[in-house]
Parts: C-alpha cells; sequence; structure tokens
C-alpha cells in the first residue's frame, strides 16, 4: 500500500511520463541488539586501566588507539558456527563533549540457522539471555573504577608520542596504570562467546559492518532515556533504538518524538515488526492530513468552545496532565448536527495532540518521564439520548482513530457516576477499544468514588472538582441543550470551510501486488516543468520507475476492449500497452529506485520537451 502526490508543475503536452510500482519479495530477519550510549563520567584512561585492554585473547579482538581514544572489541563464534552464528561489537571512546566522560556501545546479532525447526523460538530465548545480563555490567565496571579512586589512582595520563618516530602505536610504559589488568568484563555477558574467536570484520545479512554509523548527536544515551523516557530493559532500549535508527534512514530525518516512537512499541509489546508497521501507518496518516499543524490552524466553531463539556483540569497525583469530559452534560446530537462528525473528530485530535505537548512540559517540571495523562468522565445526565445512532456511530469512529494514533498516551480512565444506562454503552464501545487500554479503566457508579480507595487516591483533594463534591471551581464548559437554530444542513456541512481543510487531501491510495504493477500517467505540457512524487511505503518493498513516451494510452470506452484496465488482483492500473516494446515506444527515464517497507521517498524529475530521455 502506498500513497503518492503525484503533483506536477505538469509537462509537454505530446510526451509524458510514466509511474510504476512493483512488489518486491520479503527478507528473513535475525535477533539483533543494539544499546543505547552508556556514559562512565571518568576519563578514557581510566576506564582503559580498569578494563585490561592490553591483553588479547582467543576469542575476541581489541584494537585500541591511545592516540585518538578508542577501544574496539570485536567477536564472533567459530564453535557450532554451521548452526549458530554471533556476532558482537563493543567500542568505547572519548566523550565528544566532555573530555572526562567516557561512551560506551554494544550491538550483537544472533542468527540460528539450523535447530531442528525451533530456530525463531531459540533464537528469542538466546537474545533474552544474552541481554540479561547487560545493564550489570555497566554497575561493575562503576564499582571497579571505584576501587581504583580508593587506590589513590584518580587520574591516567592521556598517550603522547615518543621523541623518536614509533613502529607500533602503544602506550608509553611511564603512562601506563601502575596496577594489574582485570578480567575482561565484556566477554562474561554472554556465554555465547565462551568458546569463539575473531579473525575477519564482522558484517551483517546485507554485508554492511554491524558497528552502529549514526552520528553522536542521533544517537541516544542511557541517562537521557532513563531521564526523559522511563526505565527500560536492555531489550527494551535495543528496540527504540533500532527502530529510531530505521527510521532516520527511510524518512530523510523527518521522524517523530522519541516518546512517540517508544509509545507504538509499547502497544506491540515491543515487537518491531509490528510496531513498525502501525507506526507508519499512522505517520502516512498524519501527513495525509496534516495532523502536525493541527495546533496551529485548527480553531474550534463557537458551538463546541460553548458546548463542547471538555478541558484540562491540572494534573493527577502522578503529574500526569488531567483532562475532565463531563460526558453526561453534553449534547452529542446537537453538536453533529451543528458542526458534524469531521469537525468532532479535530477536536478531540487536537485535544489529543495538545496531550503530548503538556506530557512534555510536566516531564520538565517533575523531573521525571511523563508520557501519558489522565482522563475523568463524568456519566451523570447519561440517558438514553446519548445512544442516538449517529452518534454511537461517531464515537465509535473517533475511538478507531485514537486507538490507530495514538497509542499509550491514556495512562488512566475514570469513569465516575455511571449511571444504569452505561452497560449499554460499554457493550457497543467495549471491541474498539484495546485490551492493553481497558484495563487503565476504574470505573464508580453512583457515589463511590467518593472517600478512600476512590478519586482522592488519584487526584489530590485541594483540586477535586465542585461538581464532584470539591472546592477546586473547574473552568468546563457546562453543556446544555444546543440551540436547533445552530444547526445546518449536510450540505453545510459538508462545505464549511474548517472541513475542508480536513477532508480534502491530494494523497490517493493504490495497493501493489506481486506481478501487478501499478502506473500513473502525467501528461506534460509545458516545458521545462518538473514532477514531484511524494510515496510512502506502509507494507512491503516495490521497485519505483520513471518511463517516457511521446505516445500516450489509448483511453477506450468502458464497454470497449481497454488497455486501461484495472487488475483483478486490487486497484492496480497499468498503462503500458502489452505490444509496446521498450526502448522503441517508451523508454527508462532512470534507473529503477527500490523503496523499502516504511520508507517516505520524494522523487524529483525535471521534464525537457520533445525528449524521450529525462534526467
Amino acid at each position: 500500500m502506498c500513497s503518492e502526490d503525484p503533483r506536477p508543475p505538469v509537462p509537454p503536452r505530446g510526451s509524458g511520463q510514466t509511474q510504476r510500482l512493483q512488489a518486491l519479495p520479503r527478507e528473513k530477519m535475525v535477533q539483533k541488539y543494539q544499546s543505547p550510549v552508556r556514559v562512565y563520567k571518568y576519563t578514557f584512561e581510566m576506564v582503559m586501566a580498569m578494563a585490561g585492554v592490553e591483553y588479547v585473547s582467543f576469542i575476541q579482538k581489541n584494537t585500541v588507539n591511545w592516540k585518538e581514544r578508542t577501544l574496539l572489541i570485536e567477536a564472533h563464534n567459530e564453535t557450532f558456527s554451521n548452526r549458530v552464528i554471533v556476532n558482537e561489537i563493543c567500542s568505547y571512546r572519548a566523550h565528544p563533549d566532555n573530555e572526562e566522560w567516557t561512551c560506551f556501545e554494544q550491538s550483537a546479532s544472533l542468527d540460528i540457522r539450523s535447530f531442528f525447526g525451533f530456530e525463531s523460538t531459540v533464537e528469542k530465548i538466546a537474545m533474552r539471555q544474552y541481554t540479561a545480563n547487560i545493564k550489570r555490567g555497566k554497575e561493575v565496571i562503576e564499582h571497579y573504577l571505584n576501587e581504583l579512586t580508593t587506590q589513590g589512582i584518580k587520574h591516567i595520563p592521556r598517550w603522547t608520542p615518543r621523541a623518536t618516530v614509533a613502529t607500533t602505536e602503544t602506550m608509553p610504559e611511564n603512562s601506563r596504570p601502575a596496577i594489574a589488568p582485570l578480567p575482561d568484563l565484556r566477554v562474561e555477558s554472554s556465554e555465547l562467546l565462551a568458546h569463539s574467536s575473531t579473525k575477519e570484520p564482522l558484517t551483517n545479512l546485507c554485508g554492511q559492518e554491524t558497528l552502529p554509523t549514526t552520528s553522536d548527536a542521533d544517537k541516544l544515551d542511557a541517562d537521557y532515556i532513563e531521564r526523559y523516557l522511563g526505565q527500560l530493559t536492555p531489550m527494551q532500549e535495543s528496540c527504540l533504538i533500532q527502530l529510531r535508527q530505521w527510521l532516520q534512514e527511510t524518512h530523510k530525518g523527518k521522524i517523530p518524538k522519541d516518546e512517540h516512537i517508544l509509545r507504538f512499541l509499547r502497544a506491540r509489546d515491543f515487537n518491531i515488526e509490528k510496531a513498525r508497521e502501525i507506526l507508519c501507518q499512522s505517520l502516512t496518516w498524519r501527513k495525509q492530513y496534516q495532523v502536525d499543524y493541527i495546533l496551529q490552524v485548527w480553531r474550534p466553531p463557537q458551538v463546541l468552545v460553548d458546548y463542547y463539556t471538555g478541558g484540562w483540569h491540572y494534573h493527577d497525583k502522578d503529574g500526569r496532565p488531567l483532562y475532565i469530559l463531563r460526558l453526561g452534560q453534553m449534547d452529542t446530537k446537537g453538536l453533529l448536527k451543528a458542526v458534524g462528525e469531521e469537525a468532532i473528530l479535530r477536536h478531540v485530535l487536537s485535544i489529543n495532540e495538545d496531550g503530548q505537548k503538556r506530557c512534555e512540559e510536566n516531564t520538565k517540571v517533575f523531573g521525571r518521564p511523563i508520557t501519558s495523562w489522565t482522563c475523568l468522565v463524568d456519566l451523570e445526565g447519561l440517558n438514553m439520548r446519548h445512544l442516538w445512532r449517529p452518534g454511537v456511530k461517531a464515537l465509535l469512529r473517533i475511538i478507531e482513530v485514537v486507538e490507530a494514533n495514538y497509542p499509550e498516551t491514556l495512562g488512566r480512565l475514570l469513569i465516575l457516576r455511571a449511571p444504569r444506562v452505561f452497560p449499554v454503552l460499554w457493550t457497543l464501545v467495549n471491541p474498539f477499544i484495546n485490551e492493553n487500554t481497558r484495563q487503565k479503566f476504574l470505573i464508580y457508579s453512583g457515589n463511590n468514588y467518593q472517600g478512600t480507595g476512590g478519586l482522592i487516591d488519584y487526584i489530590d483533594k485541594e483540586i477535586v472538582p465542585d461538581f464532584l463534591g470539591g472546592d477546586c471551581l473547574c473552568n468546563i464548559p457546562e453543556g446544555g441543550m444546543v440551540p436547533k437554530s445552530l444547526y445546518q444542513t449536510e450540505e453545510m456541512l459538508e462545505n464549511a470551510d474548517q472541513i475542508k481543510l480536513w477532508t480534502e487531501t491530494i494523497y490517493q491510495s493504490a495497493t501493489v501486488v506481486k506481478g501487478a504493477p501499478h502506473e500513473k500517467l502525467i501528461e506534460i505540457l509545458e516545458a521545462s516543468s518538473v514532477i514531484t512524487w511524494d510515496f510512502d511505503i506502509l507494507k512491503g518493498d516495490v521497485v519505483f520507475n520513471i518511463f517516457h513516451s511521446k505516445r500516450a494510452p489509448q483511453i477506450i470506452r468502458k464497454d470497449s476492449a481497454s488497455p486501461l484496465v484495472p487488475l483483478p488482483s486490487g486497484n492496480n492500473v497499468q498503462l503500458i500497452e502489452k505490444s509496446w516494446v521498450l526502448g522503441v515506444d517508451y523508454s527508462s527515464v532512470e534507473t529503477p529506485l527500490i523503496c523499502r517497507e516504511g520508507e517516505s521517498v520524494q522523487v524529483c524529475t525535471p521534464a525537457l520537451l520533445h525528449s524521450s530521455k529525462t534526467c
């Protein structure tokens, strides 16, 4: 599936260009681990003194460069290499912004080629075992560094070149630490390497070095993750880093914030493939409907301002922003007839966008990660009027959109004063709510929310709203019935300016299957024009081609045999006739471009008048 934006400053009549997308087969994945950057607040020389890197064992290759202050450790297994392939790379280097600190990174890949049909399961178990002790590694190194300081070793001179030209790059005797080197702690993190050695450069399945190539400015360090994203296991950290790096490579640096990526990973239990799929779909949705700009451009109609009974109200005891919705006091039918479903949906999306922004602000205020908010729903006044079928239909659509694009943003949902009609509404909406989200619901009927175990367990007594028996004035519209004089016809709602901005899109969608290319014709009308293609690959890999021809496909009436026939496998359209000969009737403009799953691709093609070739 792809969304495309064929916006030509359209090119010269008499010639044209055709875009073709073709599906590609999938590749096999192996289990991988990538650590964040771990920072030791000691100099590189102190860390090296502890690690004992001058001794090279048979299970790994250590390359230390005292001049550049770097250490590279490479390892892979030889034993059972016909069944199991383990690659690992560790690196130490001076911190780019503070020479008194040292950075450490670690990456590994595990590929079990043959294990009686249980390869995938064994790979996951082995990788979990591998990462189980990784975080302890930093604690151990910190312990021995502290031991050095207790021995009075707080500074080790840096390497300096000798007066004479040295034939090998080693540390001078007078610059080396005067203590016995300790065992290599890195090897202890994985017993899989206990009988292995390294003799050639390590590569991944694509033939590239497995050492991360991301620039220092784009890397995540462990302290940042803990401060702004929360406590993660080593494997969860690795999933975040891998998905983030993949987005940087495929989306040209235009990637969502780390908190947003992490929410999608949590929504799929840190399954990278599943999280990547729903995240890419959401990113395409955001681009298609310009959701990133909603807080800047969206101005709700006055009817929503006056009668939409929801608003932000301080924060809960965990520091989460608190949103209160008095659903029982809302005239859902009147709002739908006055502003329409699209306006209400966009208003809800603006609330979600604002919620994410407030979480970031609270993270700074409270000094700990705040990645979700709390919603308090007051149902007093809910009756059969709220079960009006178009209203329920609109509610279900809103839930579906929010669940797909704002996963793990709801920390807790407090439902208060649920009336007898509530089970009917719950039965309708329950199937559309994710299981992880349902577990965050707390439902109170009548006045059960008062007292211990109720509302004051989650929000401070001082901010309990007045309409719930508290002393705090809550600045949220009281709702009421929307005057019928504000109702609009369906035609008026469809033509409303704020809805046009929301529903109109220049993107189109197509399903491309293997052996059934999807082709798009752009007619060239003006010389020196430029065709811009902007599309997203939601699932699978495709090949993108641009062809040029002075002939145009014949447009034949539907009741005739037409070359412009949608293929039975989807909504693909094939324009190039079977009788056409490549190089005679049409020509290839550029080398085919392979587009991988999840990539966001932008292609600009200058079009030349009366030319069969375009640069």
